[in-house]
Parts: structure tokens; sequence; C-alpha cells
């Protein structure tokens, strides 16, 4: 790997009598398997270098390397690079000598990570959410926000007592009273209040309370479809369309995801996990993994979608290991997270100076919706297309007003919809 950085002989000499030099292929061969430029490698190499200098002591042992080792030597290295005139500040210097050794000795597996001490609460909360995955049947998503609410309230709590028996509705209400109103929205303390709920159920089937408090449990009130949708109107979604018509592999990509967004509603979880098999191409069938309802839905591959999709896999798509479609367009290649999913929509509509009260991947979903019902389409078909449980979920959308969605219904998604 090295002779492929260096060329010059001395250059390529010195490299190869540091030490760690097995070690240091491997990681740089592996930072090229993620799609490294070969510029980066050669920064990488050089870095890496001065690390296995410092470390040298070690090379011949398996000890493993604490991050506090790595923080001193960082430091020692920052100084010296001020020192020389090579740098005007540590910070930098010490922050990039710190996190390349750390991924390095991670790659390695010499990396002793400090042992975190488990919370008094931990092993309630992993009993709660295996009880919500087995005797209820809940989806991970919903079992993982509630126990992130428990959690919150557990972690307040702990400031004052470490007893979950010890628990007063009077201390829930000052939780949500002080912590929450300070943090949240009205809907996400009524979610906070009936995870909090649940987990007192469990807790007091359990017996690790006496105190019957779930029962007494209030959260905000909130009134059924109280709110509309808020997404962009469906001319704003047709000018994201438009506006990634270039041949830019950013707008390439993004475009697929926007209309998989934006015509399938689909959500941001749904897309991020979407893999290459899912895709049907003899049949021009997609399959979406319905993650909230623990089940599959097959959608047809609509010709639009589906020749910007093959245009993304074979001039865009990043060739790597990674079965997910949607990966990141620089190295480290790896997919695109939920959030990642929901930040790019965001951008998108920020920059094109599209005004609605929300841009992330869920407003086009809501898009979706109030366009299919623009449309003439039943609750219950919306409902099914979006991958609704019941139609309650879907009467949101009856309160848009019906004569400005008209004005942007002519847009055809080619006859499949």
């Amino acid at each position: 790997m090295l002779e492929e950085l260096f060329k010059y002989p001395a250059v390529l000499r010195r490299h190869k009598d540091a030490p760690f030099l097995e070690e240091r292929e491997r990681y740089l061969l592996h930072r090229a398997n993620e799609g490294c430029a070969q510029a980066t490698l050669i920064r990488i190499s050089r870095e890496l270098f001065w690390v296995a200098r410092y470390f040298e002591g070690d090379e011949k042992t398996s000890r493993a390397v604490t991050p506090e080792e790595i923080q001193k030597v960082a430091e020692k290295w920052a100084r010296k690079q001020c020192n020389s005139g090579r740098a005007k500040d540590q910070k930098w210097s010490r922050q990039l000598f710190s996190q390349l050794s750390t991924d390095w000795f991670q790659f390695l597996g010499r990396l002793q990570k400090p042992v975190p001490r488990e919370a008094w609460y931990a092993s309630l909360i992993q009993d709660f959410a295996t009880f919500m995955a087995c005797e209820r049947g809940l989806s991970p998503n919903t079992i993982r926000n509630r126990c992130w609410h428990v959690e919150q309230f557990l972690r307040w709590y702990q400031s004052q007592d470490c007893n979950i028996a010890s628990v007063k509705v009077s201390d829930i209400d000052r939780f949500l009273r002080t912590y929450g109103a300070e943090r949240w929205s009205r809907v996400s303390m009524a979610s906070n209040a009936d995870a909090l709920r649940s987990f007192f159920q469990y807790a007091e089937n359990c017996n690790w309370t006496n105190s019957h408090i779930s029962e007494s449990i209030q959260g905000p009130r909130l009134f059924t479809h109280e709110n509309i949708p808020m997404g962009p109107s469906w001319d704003d979604v047709k000018h994201l369309f438009n506006a990634m018509q270039s041949q830019q592999a950013s707008d390439i990509r993004d475009r697929v995801i926007i209309m998989l967004f934006a015509i399938y509603g689909l959500r941001s979880g749904e897309v991020a996990t979407l893999r290459l098999e899912d895709i049907d191409w003899e049949n021009s069938h997609v399959k979406i993994t319905r993650k909230k309802q623990g089940r599959s839905q097959i959608y047809p591959l609509i010709p639009v979608v589906g020749n910007a999709l093959i245009q993304y896999l074979r001039s865009v798509r990043p060739r790597c290991s990674h079965r997910e479609v949607f990966l990141t367009l620089k190295a480290p290649i790896k997919p695109l997270s939920i959030s990642g999913l929901s930040h790019l929509v965001s951008k998108r509509i920020k920059k094109l100076g599209i005004h609605t009260l929300h841009r992330g991947s869920h407003a086009l979903r809501h898009a979706c919706a109030t366009h299919l019902l623009s449309e003439g389409f039943s609750l219950k078909e919306i409902g099914d297309h979006l991958g609704h449980r019941s139609t309650s979920a879907t009467r949101i959308y009856a309160k848009v007003d019906f004569q400005n969605l008209r004005e942007v219904a002519a847009f055809n998604f080619g006859g499949a919809l």
C-alpha cells in the first residue's frame, strides 16, 4: 500500500522502517476500501507514521492502549508541532492525532474502552423493553422511544433518590412541570406521560413498587387530530424535483430519495433500511419493510422513480460491500442514517426558500397524503398507501383545504397512483 502512496525512495524507506508496518498497511488498505482518496490516504499515512513512533514501545506486545494514554501523547505531539512552528495552536494538532490514534487502535482491537458504570435503573429498563417486545409485540421504534422517555425521568430522579419504590405521583408531576416543560412540546410531554404510565404499570405487576401511581399519571391533554399536516405544498414538491435535474452526484442521489418520500410517502427509517435485494427489477416492484407494523409492503416501481434509481445505481452509488441502497458519497462510505436523510431533505427545502413549518423527511410524507386526498383517493386508500394500521391515523388529512390542494393536483406520478 505504501508503494502506491510514496514514490520517492527515501520517503518510502522512512515509512517502511517505522514501527507497526504491517498494522499501518492493514489500516491504510481498510481506509482505501472505505473510499478514501489518495490524497487523504497520504495524509493519514503521514500522521500514522508519528503515531507509530510515539507508541513504538508497544509494538511487540498486545497491550491495549487507553484513551488517557492517547490523550497524553496527543498533548505532547501538539506542543512539539507548535514549538517547531508547524502549527499555530495546539487544538487541531491534538485533535487530529487523538482521533487518528483512537481509530487506528480500535481497528487493531487494541483500544481499551472505559467500562461505564451502569446506572441503577438500567436493568429495570431492560426488563421493561423485553416485556414490550415479547409480551406486547411492540415495534423496535416504539420500544426505543418509550425506554428513552423512562430513562429521562429515572436519570432526573436519581439525583434525589435511587429507589424506584419511593417514586410518587408528585415526583412525576414535578418532572413534567420543570424538566419536560423546558425542553419538550405538549405532544412530547404527553408521550413521556404515556411511557411512564406504561412503565409503572409494569413495575407494579413486578412488585417493584407498592404504590399504584400509574393510574394517576396525567400528561397534557391532546385533542384528537388537533394538528393539521405541516408539509410543503405540491407545487413546492415539484419545485424540489425540478431543482435536482443536474448531473451532479448529490442531485442524482437526493432526487431518488425525495421521490421515495414524496411519491410513496415513506418514513425515513424505511428509506434508510431499503436494500438492493428489495428491488425486483423483473416485476417492477419494490419491497418496503414497515418496522412500525412489523411487516413488509410491495409497491409498484413506477417508471419515473425506476429510471432515477437506475441512474443513481449505475453512475453515482459507490461500489462497496454495503447492501443498503443509499450511501454517503464521500469516504468513509456508509449507509445514510435516519437523521442524515431528514437533514438532507431539510437542507434542500431551506436552500430553495420553501416556507413550511416542518422541513424534514416526514413533511414530504404529509405532502404525499394531502396530494392523494386532493386527487380523490379515500382515506382508506391513502392509509394503505402510507402503511397506516387503521383509518383513524389518516383522518388528520381530511382537515386540509381542498380548494388549495386541487390547484396543485395536476402533477402526474406516471399513472401508477
